[in-house]
């Protein structure tokens, strides 16, 4: 799924390149030759208004009047040689009348974009007439056509592109959900078949102690089903003391830790703290994050738990004096796969994640991480 995603990404880049490209070109192509027509039309008006001025009475001028009465986008300044205003068209006449300084910056801006034509009196060499002229709305439509066409393109790929980043995670939910269901429905029968068993053990003189040490097997193992089984469905959230259950985690993993490990779980003087979760998901979450703390102290340091509210949230810090995080690794750690252990799936937090996220509508994050001095990891759930 993965690769078909960045094989969309990149045909769409190459399509909108292609489409961008092509346009920007045709655009620039149509925008110089509607420039040269209009520069025609403009010396046409020019010729035209000089004919009507030295026409004999018995002229036909109908065609001169065409062309003069004709433009009526192109804006013209008429000066004399030294840029005094003789007459404009096609100027905003109500800016004209408001701001008196209006024709003069219209005329700079003409000769800035290097639009100017000059006229010489044929009669008399020393009558020299300049004319300035802007652009037509038809040319700046042409010119600024890829700029919008440029944001169509952009916002159809950013919908596929979401569209895509939508599906695929539709699909990688089904297969979390698939592969929880039936890792849960494989463990179910081999376990109930293990229960059996042990209650036959505790029925045979002196398999007691036997029989003991397998129903704790056997009801981790349930566990273990029951936490698949909820990851796979959206399990019913039960309002618990998350003190209880962190402690519970933590004297769990205590019994398990070897080496030199102390733990220690601060509440911060609160008795109880509330809050909606799934018991075995959540216990699930901070069993993951106390054996990843224990793996990054290597059998000796010191895991922390603690517990504080401001009142609308609970928050669940797990801190640990190990080796620490990288910078460069901080924003991968929730990623599917990503491990720097030797032996390891990757899916740890990324599992942990999911459950805190989609289940109990809450946060977790690397708090803080520095590198042979430690890691913190936060939990933020609604109280």
């Amino acid at each position: 799924m993965f690769r078909q995603l960045l094989n969309w990404r990149t045909l769409l880049a190459l399509l909108a390149i292609v489409i961008v490209s092509g346009t920007i070109f045709y655009s620039q192509y149509l925008s110089r030759k509607i420039a040269r027509e209009e520069r025609e039309k403009v010396e046409q008006w020019i010729d035209a208004g000089k004919f009507l001025i030295n026409a004999p009475i018995d002229a036909d001028i109908t065609f001169a009047t065409r062309i003069i009465t004709g433009n009526k986008v192109i804006p013209i300044i008429e000066t004399n040689e030294k840029d005094s205003i003789l007459q404009y068209v096609n100027l905003d006449s109500s800016k004209v009348v408001s701001d008196k300084g209006y024709v003069e910056r219209k005329m700079k801006a003409f000769r800035s974009q290097q639009h100017r034509i000059e006229w010489t009196d044929p009669k008399d060499p020393t009558i020299r007439n300049r004319y300035y002229y802007g652009e037509s709305a038809l040319l700046d439509e042409v010119r600024y056509y890829p700029i919008v066409q440029l944001c169509i393109i952009a916002l159809f790929i950013l919908i596929t592109l979401l569209s895509l980043r939508s599906s695929y995670r539709s699909v990688q939910n089904q297969v979390w959900a698939g592969m929880a269901k039936e890792t849960a429905h494989q463990l179910g029968t081999p376990v109930s078949s293990l229960e059996g068993w042990v209650e036959m053990l505790k029925e045979t003189p002196g398999s007691e102690k036997i029989a003991q040490e397998l129903e704790k097997d056997v009801d981790r193992l349930r566990l273990v089903s029951d936490r698949f089984g909820k990851i796979g469905s959206t399990p019913q959230l039960e309002e618990r003391d998350l003190v209880i259950q962190v402690n519970n985690m933590v004297d769990y993993m205590r019994k398990r830790a070897a080496g030199r490990i102390s733990f220690t779980v601060n509440t911060h003087g609160h008795k109880d703290m509330i809050a909606k979760v799934s018991p075995p998901l959540f216990d699930w979450v901070i069993e993951n994050l106390l054996k990843n703390a224990l793996d990054a102290m290597e059998g000796m340091g010191s895991i922390t738990a603690e517990i504080e509210t401001d009142g609308r949230f609970v928050y669940i810090d797990v801190t640990d004096t190990g080796k620490g995080i990288s910078k460069q690794n901080i924003d991968r750690v929730f990623k599917p796969g990503f491990t720097t252990k030797k032996r390891g799936w990757g899916l740890g937090l990324s599992l942990s994640r999911r459950i805190i996220k989609h289940y109990h509508q809450g946060e977790i994050f690397v708090k803080h991480s520095e590198t042979g001095k430690g890691t913190t990891f936060r939990i933020v759930l609604k109280k």
